[in-house]
């Protein structure tokens, strides 16, 4: 409770406390909650009289401690739900971990022109447009990328992932606005051709609005 007291209330009487200390332990000592608070000056608990509200309350950093203390079945109860929430945190900070990897790869020279060039999609030539690609996936690659998976796998044989994984986060922005307007398309009936030309002119023009976009310049 001292140690409490002493990293979250700056009034916290240490005087005092150091008093209490050295007298906790001896024969007849005694020190309520009401007491203890006049003392020291204690914030983490907080002591209400009265029938109707009244009691001790405490913090829940103090209360775990108590229950802690009190209830062995609480204290593993508390240590396997922390284990839990851990592990839970740790697969977050794992995603959090490859969002800034790839957060990374957009720095400042992100606004250089040889680096947009590079991350603008070029506009598909006819061949590209009328050739028939085995899957949906390759259709919206080729719209964004300019190559399917395994042209990229072949021109980058030593990345330990596919083209996707390699893609900055701008891209999987893309990407994904892509896939939404790309359903609606095969719903609408048109061609393969049809929709990778026009999914490759919304990708340049969607990359374009990203590169100029203030918000993505905060994610730096």
């Amino acid at each position: 409770m001292g140690l409490w007291e002493q990293l979250h209330n700056p009034d916290f009487n240490v005087t005092e406390f150091s008093n209490i200390k050295n007298e906790a332990g001896s024969h007849g000592f005694v020190l309520s909650s009401s007491q203890w608070i006049a003392k020291t000056g204690a914030k983490g608990l907080i002591s209400k009289t009265g029938r109707h509200g009244g009691g001790t309350f405490a913090h829940t950093d103090i209360a775990f401690e108590f229950a802690s203390w009190i209830s062995p079945s609480f204290k593993l109860y508390l240590i396997k739900e922390f284990q839990r929430l851990k592990e839970e945190e740790n697969e977050r900070l794992k995603l959090e971990w490859n969002l800034q990897r790839t957060l990374s790869k957009i720095n400042y020279h992100i606004q250089t022109d040889a680096i947009k060039e590079n991350l603008v999609p070029k506009e598909l030539s006819k061949q590209e447009i009328n050739f028939i690609y085995a899957s949906e996936a390759d259709l919206l690659n080729m719209a964004l990328f300019g190559m399917t998976a395994r042209q990229w796998q072949d021109e980058n044989p030593g990345f330990q992932g596919n083209i996707r994984d390699a893609a900055t986060i701008e891209q999987l922005v893309v990407l994904s606005n892509l896939e939404s307007i790309n359903s609606v398309m095969i719903s609408q009936g048109l061609k393969q051709s049809e929709r990778l030309q026009q999914l490759n002119r919304i990708a340049i023009k969607q990359m374009n609005s990203l590169m100029q976009s203030r918000s993505m310049k905060k994610l730096k």
